[in-house]
């Protein structure tokens, strides 16, 4: 990869920021973007930061036919001393790495990548939202970029990182969802893509989340992909169960996202000492938790929503209420924690969190 060097092309025509209460998820985009190319004979070079604007790709290019593609989310903060803080930023981009290996992508240099990332940001920190629960959501990725339609890995990429500032998750308070239970469509299996984070596993999902949404469903409970037995993540995020004040996970298999959320929540529970383990477990065996009124939580975890309850699960013709479809104690503490320490509100005794200077 190329020395710390990097472009800047300033944008003279700057957008109008949209109002603070007014900001839809993805829809509005800062004046700049990072841009960095690959071929195999000069590696990782040119890094540089340009006006936000479309690019211009080869309808050959292998990212169009063979989706050879991977991205990471994460935000900024703007905390109320006016700093801006990235929460656990580096584990991003290993994970990026992580998903670019599955997909025959050359690795970045992650350190390089969290600098590059810091100083796009100091150009664009005026885009950081100041309205509480709102951010500036930050969107790596890597494309194939290559004109050839040989099945076979590209041999030219780009790396490019945009940013958009988004609002408020629970603009009315933290609402549990109500989830369908997907027994028909696979989301990945073990050996598959299911572990990186690249784009056909969401598009692999839609037509069921589609289904689920017309039958007044908010997301879908995936199952294995082999016996449709075992749970492993609710729409796109990982999932906990509390049953008889044990948390519970699915364990990572190979086909569940290594979500960084759910790592945090994970050393955040066995630092306060709670139980938590991470195990296979079965649609049945949370049923049957629930028939025992044992199943006293269950939740979402991702960089979104960071906690998201779930309030009912339908499975077939079972129907399982759970906690009287209101967020429970535990979700809510993990939630105050986690976006405490995001914002700056919550002193960061792990080291998490990262600022921008």
């Amino acid at each position: 990869m190329s020395e710390l060097k990097m472009d800047l092309i300033d944008n003279e025509n700057k957008k109008q920021k949209p109002d603070a209460d007014k900001i839809a998820f993805g829809k509005h985009y800062s004046d700049h973007m990072f841009i960095m190319d690959y071929s195999t004979d000069k590696g990782w070079y040119d890094p540089r930061i340009v006006p936000y604007e479309p690019i211009t790709l080869d309808p050959a290019a292998m990212i169009f036919h063979y989706g050879q593609t991977v991205f990471e989310g994460l935000k900024a903060y703007r905390t109320t001393t006016d700093k801006i803080l990235l929460f656990r930023p580096e584990q991003n981009f290993k994970r990026l790495n992580l998903s670019s290996d599955r997909l025959s992508i050359p690795a970045i240099d992650e350190e390089l990548a969290l600098t590059y990332l810091k100083k796009l940001i100091e150009v664009e920190k005026d885009w950081v939202p100041q309205a509480e629960g709102n951010s500036l959501y930050i969107r790596p990725f890597i494309i194939a970029t290559e004109p050839n339609l040989s099945l076979a890995p590209s041999e030219t990429y780009q790396f490019m990182i945009i940013l958009s500032p988004v609002g408020s998750y629970y603009k009315e308070g933290i609402h549990p969802v109500r989830i369908h239970v997907e027994d028909e469509y696979t989301r990945a299996v073990r050996g598959g893509t299911g572990k990186a984070k690249t784009a056909g596993n969401y598009a692999a999902a839609y037509k069921a989340q589609e289904r689920a949404t017309k039958e007044g469903y908010s997301q879908v409970l995936w199952l294995d992909g082999v016996e449709k037995k075992y749970i492993e993540e609710v729409g796109s995020m990982n999932v906990f169960f509390k049953i008889n004040g044990e948390i519970v996970t699915p364990e990572l298999n190979g086909s569940i996202l290594e979500g960084i959320t759910r790592m945090s929540i994970i050393e955040l529970l066995k630092d306060w000492g709670i139980p938590i383990t991470e195990r296979k477990i079965s649609l049945e065996e949370l049923y049957e938790a629930y028939d025992q009124d044992k199943l006293e939580e269950a939740f979402g975890t991702g960089t979104a929503a960071v906690i998201s309850p779930v309030g009912e699960l339908n499975w077939g013709d079972r129907n399982m209420v759970i906690n009287n479809r209101e967020i429970g104690e535990m979700s809510k503490k993990l939630y105050d924690t986690l976006t405490g320490i995001q914002t700056g509100k919550v002193e960061d005794l792990y080291n998490w969190t990262v600022e921008v200077k």
